[in-house]
């Protein structure tokens, strides 16, 4: 491994010239880039505070997730800028320009969603009340409100107030958010939803999730109830919650709410529960909390909630008063772990498909005879006039990217930082660090090499979409083999990173500059080097598997006859197992019989 680091540094050139023109052109490209991008409602986001992780790091996951989204990692230099500069701001998803706001006088490098100072984001949609869409004029959608913000943004604190500053000002062009907010020191989530006709900006909560606890959020709001602060205390450390000052006044005034206030919840408000709610949206939540907490496993009213079977009880799982009859048996926003979790048990835990649950994928006819646990869409349809649906897991089939963004405040904020991302769906994915102080991205995972449009063969997100859809086909058989290498490739990335992680520590004590051109050369090349190493894999597993086949391996070879002409032994042949056998001569009646004589 040693020998693998020193190399790096003469295998990998790389720039860092960027002068304001080429920085503008960039900006425009990216942005271009991104037209077209549709946001389905499909996005899961893990929460781990230092106190709740092995290693004492504070973690949140994102999952991009659309049909249309191409799996590429965004860089934004460090830029400073004159008085009067503008900054165009486009639409995330659409490209469409939403007008300018002015520059700040410096802004802060940003790999895709983590900064040079370790501040991450990420989000996931639930929409909300429909009279809260559409506000005129509005400049800043979710996505541009993340990305400016973390330009911006020194503190988790920070990031919060800087996007709600800037909604308030310039209005919030989309619907109801949640985002996942941190640092390396504490994490938050926070829940907005526009204004609509009724004013310019945003009605926002914001809570710290407690150190030592684990929280989440999945294109559903949760926060329900909080402490009402008449102030936002900023500077306040001890100050947990935050929120718009008219929270509930809004909707009150607008007869959205007409309760006590000290029994006001925002979700319930302002992103009511139903059936989708709870089985497509929170399931997610509780498939990772479930893993780490005995009571929430145990506990059958979550598990009715979370299948659809929603309650309105008068008094609410933990004994409190539910006098507007809100959902009685929902999650609790957050959850203590039974044991601290390592940064694999949380990249496991966005490769679930339910296992080993009521809703477990692959079990049932849909699975098909690999037991796949994958459901092609749409998610849900009628047979003889009954609508059914397709489970929706953390993994899916139409994750663009995906990460785990970590920050870990015993080292200097460059490398302390650390964005492990993965192209294409979670569960064949293989997280790959790239360090938040980095200087360029990968080529193989960099914005304009291919599209969803246009193939390129360095691309990170073709070749792994390669070998994933591939693999849907056999499931069983195959996977289990992605599973082994993409394992074994992430334990060798973590105990690299504990290498590089203590030169460049060395380094930037002495020379910051040196210790920044090392972590971006070995970001690059294990990148780099990863998508070529996949790439291989991908054509020995397809030799091997080929026409229905199980060709015979030895040490990661496929064997010759022992004639020494690269013919292969007869190779097995699986089938489909004996229970799908069954159901292929239900209702076949003699057709498909052999005769005995």
């Amino acid at each position: 491994m040693q020998a693998r680091l020193t190399s790096i540094v003469g295998q990998v050139t790389y720039s860092n010239n960027f002068n304001s023109m080429k920085y503008k052109i960039f900006t425009i490209l990216l942005f271009f880039t991104l037209i077209g991008i549709h946001k389905a409602f499909a996005c899961t986001n893990l929460i781990v505070t230092k106190g709740a992780s092995k290693d004492g790091s504070i973690m949140i996951t994102y999952a991009a997730d659309s049909h249309i989204r191409y799996g590429a990692a965004v860089f934004l230099p460090a830029a400073d800028h004159e008085p009067g500069d503008v900054r165009e701001v486009y639409h995330y998803e659409n490209g469409k320009l939403m007008g300018t706001i002015p520059e700040v006088a410096h802004t802060f490098s940003v790999v895709h969603f983590i900064n040079e100072f370790q501040v991450a984001v990420g989000e996931s949609t639930f929409g909300g009340l429909g009279a809260l869409y559409g506000q005129k004029d509005a400049i800043l959608d979710y996505g541009s409100l993340m990305r400016i913000g973390l330009q911006r943004a020194k503190t988790a604190r920070e990031l919060i107030k800087v996007m709600t500053d800037l909604v308030a000002e310039y209005g919030y062009a989309s619907g109801g958010e949640s985002f996942s907010i941190s640092d390396p020191n504490e994490a938050w989530i926070m829940e907005m939803v526009g204004r609509g006709k009724y004013g310019k900006g945003g009605i926002w909560v914001a809570r710290r999730v407690p150190d030592g606890y684990v929280s989440g959020h999945a294109n559903q709001a949760r926060i329900t109830t909080f402490p009402f602060q008449n102030t936002n205390g900023w500077n306040d450390r001890e100050q947990t919650v935050y929120h718009s000052p008219d929270i509930i006044s809004f909707a009150k005034e607008h007869g959205f709410y007409k309760g006590k206030d000290k029994d006001f919840s925002f979700a319930d408000v302002y992103n009511p529960m139903t059936f989708a709610g709870a089985r497509y949206c929170e399931a997610r939540v509780w498939s990772f909390f479930r893993k780490i907490n005995n009571n929430i496993r145990e506990n059958q009213s979550i598990t009715d909630f979370v299948t659809g079977k929603i309650e309105h009880d008068k008094k609410f799982i933990d004994g409190g008063a539910n006098p507007n009859g809100y959902a009685s048996n929902r999650l609790p926003l957050w959850v203590k772990p039974d044991s601290l979790l390592t940064l694999q048990q949380v990249m496991n835990a966005m490769r679930d498909h339910y296992e080993d649950t009521p809703m477990d994928m692959r079990n049932g006819t849909g699975a098909g005879p690999f037991e796949c646990p994958y459901r092609w869409r749409p998610m849900t349809f009628e047979v003889d006039g009954q609508k059914y649906l397709n489970e929706r897991a953390i993994a899916t089939q139409q994750t663009g990217y995906s990460f785990v963004a970590q920050s870990r405040n015993w080292l200097p904020a460059p490398v302390g930082g650390i964005i492990w991302f993965g192209v294409d769906d979670t569960d064949g994915c293989v997280y790959t660090p790239f360090y938040c102080g980095i200087t360029e991205i990968p080529e193989s995972y960099r914005v304009g090499n291919g599209s969803m449009i246009s193939w390129s063969e360095t691309s990170a997100f073709w070749t792994f979409n390669q070998l994933t859809n591939w693999g849907y086909t056999r499931y069983n058989l195959i996977h289990p083999e992605v599973e082994k290498y993409q394992s074994q490739l992430e334990n060798q990335f973590m105990n690299e990173v504990q290498v590089v992680d203590k030169l460049a520590e060395k380094q930037y004590s002495d020379n910051p500059e040196s210790a920044i051109e090392y972590i971006t050369k070995y970001s690059v090349y294990s990148g780099n080097k990863l998508v070529s190493d996949w790439k291989n894999f991908y054509h020995f597993l397809f030799m091997k598997y080929m026409d229905g086949n199980v060709k015979a391996t030895d040490n990661g070879r496929l064997k010759d006859n022992g004639n020494g002409r690269n013919i292969p032994p007869m190779p097995q042949q699986p089938g489909y197992g004996k229970e799908w056998e069954k159901m292929m001569i239900q209702g076949t009646g003699d057709l498909l019989k052999v005769p005995d004589k």
